[in-house]
């Protein structure tokens, strides 16, 4: 009976000391894998993304994705632009404008999208008085296509139709 007591014991003892060598898991990883966290890498960027009055939508195109980006910070202080989008794991390429001027990486975790901090000369004529697109952080609104090809800006021009 000493035996086998002493035995359970040893077990016990060298059990917690398996588990305190195994390296810590990552809390974003095992919450992924627990399906709480949507995996960044499964996400399709398509939808409709939203913070107060601003706006990204973004619908799948033959040249990647087209996008629009809204910002209103009332009184006609705004920003509105199209143009194009790519995704490269976690980086979202953004060019906007006409001639492409404001392009940019931003960063998407599934959920939503920054936009950095600094962005090229070229985004300010996408801008009005003091506005801008610098730091703009938005969250996912919505998946469907549909509603983010209907967003609009003040003027009520569509941002990601055809």
């Amino acid at each position: 009976m000493r035996a086998l007591a002493l035995l359970l014991v040893l077990e016990a003892c060298s059990g917690q000391q398996a588990a305190k060598d195994q390296a810590p898991q990552d809390l974003e990883k095992a919450a992924i894998e627990r399906g709480l966290v949507r995996n960044p890498q499964d996400s399709d960027i398509a939808g409709l993304y939203s913070r107060d009055t601003d706006r990204i939508c973004i619908v799948p195109s033959t040249i990647g994705y087209r996008i629009g980006a809204f910002v209103d910070y009332g009184d006609g202080i705004t920003c509105s632009g199209t143009g194009t989008a790519s995704r490269a794991g976690e980086t979202l390429r953004i060019e906007l404008g006409a001639d492409k001027a404001c392009g940019f990486d931003a960063k998407f975790d599934g959920e939503k999208i920054t936009l950095p901090g600094a962005l090229p000369e070229g985004c300010t004529k996408l801008c009005n008085r003091r506005a801008s697109y610098a730091g703009l952080e938005v969250s996912r609104l919505s998946e469907s296509v549909a509603e983010a090809a209907a967003m609009r800006d003040t003027s009520g021009k569509r941002l990601c139709a055809d």
